[in-house]
């Protein structure tokens, strides 16, 4: 039995959240030996948030173990296939595409490259000279800070301050052509391992015994409610993430929690005489307020990285949200690529999608154990995680064994070692209990 209709009254794992993320946990327990079920509120893997990702693979994080993570990471989407095993139907892609961070003293990269070199991640430290001779629709201009499109604004519209001194490239980063159907597959290798989904089924309780967790219980699609019993219960639910932590009754104890925000991401079309999905790159550019890459079909994908400048809009019901592109954003971030990238272009008519991302203060996920045991979190993703997906899973894995199996994770956190690369993984870097250290980003970046 695999994807299910009728609801299991126990197993020893209940995944809530069938996205990339929460299909990778489900993966790695099931291949542990563990009986594994995943319930979804939506009609198959991935149709939330990772339906939506920009799904950028890339490694410049302000900390090691961030670092570490993605550059682990970047080797499942290497070896992909294996990975996954022998599915039906075709899988997810890893598309090479240069990243890029700009040089200027105090910039980001300050904060970066010592994680890098320790970690052993490959990059191009470029001249102002080399970078543009590399990529000519590179513009070196400094702009910032971040400011908003409007005809008062004369910062937006000023000449560059300075130029950037060059540019540090990561040839080794890239991004997934498909963020759907690498959930899907990765779904559907769980099925293969033994795990049992049940899609249109929606967690309206989480059961407890004391402070130990017991199972859920589930409204399916007819409006009747089921209870699963289970002593362990992983909360991956993406923006419903502090919604299951409310019901759990362990959000008021965690120090880092999350909370759903509307996010836009907009796509316009290359820049003129050039195939930028061939000879682009991609940046997330602080400097301008965006991150961009190239996308299919000489297409440039655009995101924000929040500056200051613009209002976060933070959701309290994420079952209620205005889907709709505001055509005011896309010109704005348009033209903020233009800025950056020689000849780009801003299209008269937006094109975009509009989605919720389960974001956390610092922008560094949670992926933790609660102060309710046999209740896991892996929440505060969205945004910069989806190429974690897998190394994730492996992770939450790791810690779900050893905390159950007595290790008191809070107090000497569990340390994991990635299977390709032979990193180790510190992941009290990820808890909920966790203060922003000194020199970490606070933006989607990390």
């Amino acid at each position: 039995m695999s994807v299910v209709s009728s609801v299991p009254p126990s197993t020893q794992v209940v995944v809530i959240g069938a996205g990339v993320i929460g299909s990778a946990v489900a993966l790695e327990l099931a291949r542990r030996g563990h009986d594994v079920v995943v319930v979804d509120r939506l009609p198959s893997a991935g149709y939330g948030s990772t339906s939506s990702s920009s799904a950028v693979v890339r490694f410049s994080y302000s900390t090691t173990a961030g670092v570490a993570m993605s550059y682990e990471g970047l080797h499942y989407w290497l070896d992909w296939a294996n990975h996954i095993g022998n599915i039906e139907g075709p899988l997810a892609e890893f598309r090479p595409a240069p990243m890029l961070m700009l040089k200027t003293p105090g910039g980001h990269h300050e904060k970066v490259l010592p994680h890098l070199d320790k970690i052993g991640v490959q990059y191009e430290d470029l001249s102002a000279a080399q970078s543009v001779e590399r990529f000519p629709n590179l513009n070196l201009g400094v702009f910032g800070p971040p400011a908003r499109l409007t005809e008062l604004d004369a910062p937006f519209w000023g000449e560059p301050s300075a130029m950037h001194d060059g540019a540090i490239v990561m040839s080794e980063s890239g991004y997934i052509n498909d963020p759907q159907l690498a959930a899907a597959n990765l779904a559907a290798a769980s099925v293969d391992a033994g795990t049992r989904f049940l899609y249109r089924h929606e967690v309206t309780e989480i059961l407890r015994n004391e402070n130990q967790v017991t199972g859920v219980i589930v409204r399916d699609s007819n409006g009747s409610n089921h209870t699963i019993a289970a002593p362990v219960v992983v909360n991956v639910g993406g923006p419903h993430s502090r919604q299951l932590c409310e019901m759990a009754g362990v959000l008021g104890a965690m120090n880092r929690s999350s909370r759903p925000m509307r996010r836009e991401v907009w796509i316009v079309p290359g820049p003129v005489g050039a195939d930028f999905e061939k000879v682009g790159f991609a940046l997330g550019d602080v400097d301008t307020g965006i991150y961009f890459r190239p996308e299919s079909g000489n297409n440039i994908l655009i995101g924000s990285v929040e500056p200051d400048c613009d209002e976060l809009e933070w959701v309290d019901d994420p079952d209620e949200f205005d889907e709709v592109l505001d055509a005011g954003e896309f010109e704005l971030n348009a033209m903020r690529l233009a800025r950056r990238v020689n000849d780009a272009q801003v299209p008269g008519t937006k094109r975009g999608l509009v989605a919720l991302y389960d974001a956390s203060p610092d922008w560094t996920p949670i992926y933790d154990r609660t102060d309710l045991d046999g209740f896991y979190v892996a929440m505060g993703t969205s945004g910069n995680q989806f190429k974690n997906a897998p190394i994730a899973g492996h992770a939450m894995a790791e810690l779900i064994e050893n905390v159950e199996a007595g290790v008191n994770h809070d107090a000497d956190p569990v340390k994991v070692t990635g299977r390709y690369t032979g990193q180790e993984i510190d992941m009290g870097t990820f808890t909920r209990n966790r203060t922003v250290a000194e020199g970490t980003s606070v933006n989607v970046l990390g």
